[in-house]
């Protein structure tokens, strides 16, 4: 079984080949955190164009290639977790919101509430949230169609 530090640094090569052919600015820092390895890229430059990952979607679409790049290498699913410029807390931020947003309209309608597909990573995060709140989520579906519904305690 690969370390995780060691799944960390196969990515961040592999993300660092990425970005010299891309020639985008970015620094690579390595860690493990929830028991994954998370590889965060940032930019102190004022004019770096590491914006251009910053989309929510462009950064999953990125982690996804990188888990393959490491797969291959390791031959075992990767779970790394990849963050660009904070795209990682805005998207929690993002997803708490929905959870109070989805929590009012349960108070309101006392109905079950589904949300749209996310990652696992997305997923755990909605379920703790919920669970903290005091409310139950379960996760449905398949592949690209898996969602969390929120039910009244």
């Amino acid at each position: 079984m690969v370390e995780m530090e060691q799944e960390g640094e196969y990515a961040a090569d592999f993300l660092e080949e990425f970005l010299d052919v891309a020639d985008i600015d970015g620094d690579l820092d390595i860690a493990v955190v929830n028991e994954r390895p998370l590889v965060t890229i940032t930019s102190e430059l004022a004019s770096s164009n590491l914006k251009l990952l910053s989309d929510p979607e462009t950064v999953t679409a990125l982690q996804e290639v990188t888990r393959l790049a490491v797969q291959m290498k390791t031959s075992e699913i990767s779970r790394v977790i990849l963050d660009v410029s904070g795209s990682r807390k805005k998207r929690e931020e993002e997803l708490e919101f929905l959870v109070e947003k989805t929590l009012q309209k349960i108070e309101e309608t006392d109905k079950d509430q589904h949300l749209e597909p996310m990652t696992s990573y997305e997923r755990k995060i909605v379920h703790d949230l919920v669970a903290e709140a005091g409310y139950v989520s379960e996760s449905e579906g398949q592949g690209k169609d898996r969602h969390i519904v929120v039910k009244n305690s």
